[in-house]
């Protein structure tokens, strides 16, 4: 493998500023998401020379203004980068949820209506598979959503989908997923620009 994974959430929105689980619902960046998103392409502005071998956005909004914003060209919208399908929990707050279902977390209980950790691992390997061979050419950028995010770090090195758990992915931020002589490895994970609060 010649390249690495660059895996960017999308910058700020009301209801990621609020907490509220945003999966299907198309709510657009913030003024300061806006701004955050176009420091966050300043962090790996390196990647534009060469440009990466693909680039490829969730189909939400929020994802492809952010990919535009960081100064990346989209090759294709990928369906499979979409967030987490949060069923009758969309819109709604950990702390809403917990009021009749405690303890819940997305890692440990199911969304009514909505994906299971293991449905959306199941997309997100199928994303990993799908830049194998971009990967053979150059850099890859992925541009996305908080718990899918988190979902791939894991599926990248083997752990399974629950175990994304483990990482932050702040909006916005960057991981960075390499290998080792073949051996997937997290390179960096929650890189986030200066100026944020």
């Amino acid at each position: 493998m010649t390249g690495r994974v660059f895996l960017l959430r999308h910058g700020e929105t009301e209801w990621s500023r609020t907490g509220k689980h945003t999966g299907r619902t198309d709510v657009p960046l913030t003024e300061r998401g806006r701004e955050l998103a176009t420091a966050a392409g300043r962090l790996v502005a390196d990647l534009h020379d060469p440009p990466p071998a693909l680039v490829l956005t969730s189909p939400r909004r929020r994802a492809r203004d952010t990919a535009r914003l960081a100064g990346f060209r989209v090759d294709d919208v990928d369906e499979r980068l979409a967030e987490w399908d949060y069923g009758e929990y969309e819109g709604r707050t950990t702390a809403e949820i917990r009021e009749y279902v405690p303890g819940w977390t997305v890692w440990t209980h199911p969304c009514p209506g909505g994906e299971t950790a293991d449905d959306v691992g199941r997309r997100a390997d199928g994303v990993i598979a799908r830049t194998a061979d971009a990967l053979e050419r150059g850099d890859v950028v992925l541009v996305g959503h908080g718990h899918f995010s988190r979902v791939l770090v894991a599926r990248w090195i083997g752990l399974p989908a629950t175990e994304g758990v483990r990482f932050a992915m702040e909006a916005p931020s960057w991981a960075v997923l390499g290998d080792e002589r073949g051996v997937p490895r997290l390179d960096h994970v929650n890189l986030t620009p200066k100026g944020r609060r």
